[in-house]
């Protein structure tokens, strides 16, 4: 079962991408005393642009914490991504999967066979690894409720 609102974030290592540079670091370590994580399916189709964007936008101008993602894409692809939509966001290239599998996401898609990816999904997480809180997408093209995170964040 994914996290729910009290519950520790599932503790995992990945390389983190910043668009230029990748380095292996752990969640906490990326989250910084807390933040938002969005796990995401793959970089470079346009439902991950166009979130993505509105994730960068956000965190310049409401969120004062840190916003990482998650994607199943390989550390290049991450950093093309990032490089592409010119961003300051980081993202943890999960190619095996098992960060996504740390946090009971890891579905497989329907019409990609053998291929599975996360729900989308965002928790905000405050400086001790607890959820404060969760959203999980019923498919996979509804908006976030950026109203709520924004919110959630500003009671950290």
């Amino acid at each position: 079962m994914p996290p729910s609102e009290g519950d520790l974030v599932p503790a995992f290592e990945a390389l983190l991408c910043t668009g230029e540079t990748l380095r292996s670091r752990r969640l906490t370590d990326a989250l910084d005393g807390g933040g938002v994580l969005v796990l995401l399916c793959f970089a470079f189709n346009p439902i991950a642009e166009n979130w993505w964007k509105r994730y960068e936008y956000a965190d310049r101008d409401v969120l004062d914490v840190p916003v990482v993602g998650v994607s199943r894409d390989g550390p290049c692809a991450q950093n093309a991504f990032l490089w592409y939509l010119d961003s300051a966001l980081r993202t943890f290239s999960d190619t095996d999967g098992e960060a996504t599998r740390s946090f009971d996401l890891l579905t497989d898609r329907e019409a990609m066979a053998g291929t599975s990816t996360a729900r989308r999904a965002v928790f905000v997480v405050d400086g001790t690894g607890t959820v404060t809180h969760r959203w999980i997408a019923d498919d996979w093209v509804s908006p976030v409720p950026r109203e709520e995170i924004e919110a959630a964040v500003a009671a950290l």
